[in-house]
Formats: structure tokens, sequence, C-alpha cells
């Protein structure tokens, strides 16, 4: 690059919500963005399709609001008069032959009111009494990190762990309470979790004061003062990558698969750059760059990097990070279809926008969501005068259960009606179904995640004008994954301008 003459040259890799908001944060900036994202659409895990004539998120559905950064940026592109909240986000477990109340004094599934968890009947009389041994026992020690199971059970003992934080921890990662790091998926409890001798008031300090309720009624959950903890948009969060990549400014290609990266040749006295190759073997396409955004997965930020020297830490650390597949099965109803269904009645009768599945009560689907119930902006009659639909979302898939997600999509589609109907008693077959398969879409944050995402960021750091972003690193969730992108487009940006002044000089 000639500062003098021309602009700055930023390529991020990958069209997912990472890559496409950090070529957002750099709209303001004097350089030219080029996004490649190898697929045929942007996206990545937040794409929208209608089922039965309603659209309908095919991937993520929510967001947190108690982060800003994905309200933030919802807002910046345009949407916040698009944006609804949920009518209810209680939810239930179906576990021991029922469906039982999720307790609401719990942070992931970790219960702050043990007399709470005995009354929900989510575990039994002999685990709650376990449980309860939490308030005696001493401090448990902990040095580095350890599973999120081994930890929680010793304070709780297994059912708790069985029933409550693993479905709650598969609903987020689809992994294994056994494998996954408790200071990575809960690290606002393991650092409470040093400060207090039971893990029960440990939890308790991390939620907001109990709500007061009269007689019978009760506080949703998901509830915080001044509104939900989640929100989404009328047309779903499938719409957000589009907006993004209009309002950035950025040339967005798809299909366009990066193959290589590599550093660029640099004309004596120019700053080093790089080099990406895209395109298949037969056709392929150079792109020279100033700055580079990795906004891919681990893996395949892992084989992109094996050709640059001096980031062997960074592709071995993010080779250890493995993924999960699932599958979302969305299945239409009328409304009628839902025992005891009455004019406003229907799932909302439930009184839960959805339900989880402990792995240890065997079944397929791990998590339900009312998506009617929790978006009552969905529940509009598809015509005039059309009986009301009930929208389900069935999720399916655990770590290590390849085998199930295998079956054709008409095998799935069966399976979660079944199991829907044994918890809800719905009956009848679904109007309508949709099938969406998300092959490696969640990054398992095992034991020594923490070290590992030091590791890759150590290693790119030395790369000049590298940067990476996305759900690998710092949370899977929208939030988590914009604020890597916002991190990533300021490394490049630094870089950038420093490059400039030194050149100058």
């Amino acid at each position: 690059m000639n500062p003098s003459t021309a602009r700055p040259h930023v390529v991020i890799v990958g069209g997912g919500i990472a890559g496409l908001a950090a070529a957002f944060f750099l709209r303001d900036e004097k350089a030219r963005v080029t996004v490649l994202e190898g697929s045929p659409q942007l996206g990545g895990k937040l794409s929208v399709s209608e089922v039965a004539g309603v659209a309908v998120d095919e991937g993520a559905e929510a967001l947190l609001v108690t982060r800003p950064e994905g309200i933030g940026l919802i807002d910046q592109v345009g949407l916040a008069g698009d944006r609804v909240e949920p009518g209810t986000t209680s939810s239930a477990i179906w576990t021991l032959g029922a469906l039982r109340p999720l307790p609401r004094r719990q942070f992931m599934g970790v219960p702050s009111d043990l007399a709470e968890l005995a009354r929900s009947g989510v575990v039994s009389a002999e685990g709650a009494a376990r449980a309860s041994q939490d308030l005696e026992l001493p401090p448990s020690a902990r040095d580095g990190d350890v599973p999120v199971a081994d930890y929680v059970g010793a304070r709780f003992g297994v059912e708790v762990v069985d029933r409550l934080v693993d479905p709650l921890l598969g609903g987020v990662y689809a992994g294994r309470s056994g494998d996954l790091s408790f200071d990575a998926t809960m690290p606002a409890l393991a650092a409470a979790a040093r400060r207090y001798r039971s893990l029960a008031e440990a939890a308790g300090s991390l939620l907001p004061p109990p709500v007061p309720v009269t007689g019978q009624d009760q506080a949703p959950a998901g509830t915080r003062s001044g509104g939900s903890v989640f929100t989404t948009l009328t047309g779903g969060l499938g719409l957000l990558p589009s907006f993004l990549a209009k309002t950035s400014g950025a040339e967005v290609r798809t299909a366009s698969m990066t193959r290589g990266l590599s550093p660029a040749p640099a004309a004596p006295g120019a700053e080093p750059g790089w080099r990406l190759t895209v395109g298949s073997a037969a056709a392929a396409e150079l792109i020279d760059a100033d700055a580079v955004i990795l906004a891919v997965p681990a893996r395949p930020a892992a084989r992109l990097l094996a050709e640059v020297p001096g980031a062997s830490a960074a592709v071995t650390a993010l080779g250890e990070i493995g993924y999960a597949s699932m599958a979302i099965v969305t299945l239409a109803y009328p409304r009628s279809a839902f025992p005891g269904a009455h004019p406003g009645g229907g799932l909302a009768a439930l009184g839960w926008s959805g339900y989880l599945v402990p792995a240890v009560d065997r079944r397929a689907v791990k998590a339900v969501t009312f998506s009617t119930v929790k978006w009552p902006h969905l529940a509009d009659p598809t015509a005039p005068g059309a009986e009301p639909l009930e929208i389900v979302r069935c999720s399916i898939g655990r770590m290590g259960e390849e085998a199930l997600l295998q079956r054709p999509d008409e095998d799935l589609a069966v399976l979660a009606a079944a199991e829907l109907a044994a918890a809800t008693g719905v009956r009848g077959v679904p109007v309508a179904h949709r099938i969406s398969r998300w092959g490696g879409a969640l990054p398992q944050y095992t034991v020594g995640h923490l070290d590992r995402v030091a590791r890759i960021r150590a290693a790119i750091a030395a790369q000049p004008g590298l940067a990476v972003c996305g759900a690998a690193y710092d949370g899977v969730g929208i939030p988590a994954c914009i604020a890597t992108a916002r991190a990533a487009a300021v490394q490049v940006t630094e870089y950038l301008r420093h490059s400039r002044e030194w050149s100058h000089g």
C-alpha cells in the first residue's frame, strides 16, 4: 500500500454475523472493505424462511438485551422499530414423566433457592436432599479450570447436574457438562464461587432480587426490571445480516470460498500485507489486502493460518476447539390440535414458552420453543378468518449424537412431532414442517478453553494486520460475536493508522 495514494484494503473472511458486524464497524474508516463468504448465502447461523406462511428463524431466534452489543447494532442499522419483546419466557423441564417448572431462582441451572428446587419436582426428594448439602459443605477448592459437572456435582449432587445444569448448557452449546469448562461457560459464577462458601449463595449473588408474589401469581422468568432479557425482530433475526451488508458500505461477495492465506510480497519500503487465494484451484483468484479479519469457525481459521509463518500456536489451539452439529425441526399446528384449546388458549394455556429435556432422559429433542407463545406477533392467522397456528421449534442434536442427525428429514420431523405429542398431548400431524440442519454449528468451550483463546490471540497479535472474531472465542451468543467483531475492527484500524503514520514518517 502506498499510503499517500490509495485507501488500505481490508478483507473479511466470513459473512456471518461476526464478519458482517466487523464490516459495519469499519464503515467510517478510510478503507476499502471486502467480505468474502464461501457459501451462497450470507448470515451464517442467522437465517429466516416461511413455515405455513409465517416467517420463522431457522437459527438463532433471540438475543440478550442485558449485553448492549446486539441491540446497539440493531439500532445503528435502523431496525430499532422492528424490535419486539417476548410474551413469556417461562420455561419447563420435561423430566421424570412430566413437564415441570424450571426453578426461577437459578443461574444456568445452578439453584440459589433449594426450597424452590425441591418444590419444582425436577429432581427427586433424594436429589433435593443431596442438593441442600451445598449449604453445609466446606468451600470447594478449585485449582485451575474444571468441568462444570465436576464442580457443580460436588456441591449439589448428580441429579442437579443431569436434570438442570446439563439441559441448560445443552440448550446453549449442545455440549455436555462433563466436558464443558466452568470458567468459560459460566465465568461470572466461577468468579463468584471463589467469594462464597456455598455455590447456591454464589448463584444468588448474580440474580436480581426476588420479585414479590401475591397468592399464586409468579413473576415471569427471563424478565428484569424494565422488561424481558430477550428481544427479536418482527421479521426474524435472520433479516439482520442483509441489513448489515447494505449499511456497511463493503463489497460483499457470496460463493467466494477463501482457500489460502499467506504474506503478500512487499515492495521495497512498503508495509507487509496479505494475499488470499479465492475460488477453485482451476480458477483461483488472488486478492491482496493490507489487513485481514478471519470471521470463520475454528477449523477453517486453522487451515488458513497453516501457511502463515509464526502462527503455529494459533493453528494448534484452534484445532483443539470441537464443534457440535444440530438440527431445528419447526412444526406448525392448528391451535385446536392442542388439548383444552379455546380462543386465546392453545399452547399459551400451558403457561410456558417452551421446555428443555435432560440428556439423561434419552429423548432425541433437547429443547422446544413454543414460538407463537414466546413471540405473540407470530400467532396471527395466515389468512382472514383462518384458525391461528401454533408454531413450535424443536432442537435436535447434542455433542456425540451425529448418528441421530444422519436420519432423513422426514424421520426427524416424525420423531420431533411424536415427542412433542408425548410432552404436550398435541393431536394429529403438523400442517407444515421445516428441517434446518446446522452442521458444526456450535463451538465447544471445553476445559482449558480460556487458555486456548489466549494462545490464539497472542499468536494473532504478532501478525501485522491480522485479527480474528466469531463464536469460537468469547461466547456463542449474538452480542458476544458482535463484541469480538468490534475488537477485531479496532485492532486492524489501529494497525492501519500506525502503518500509515510510520510510512509517512
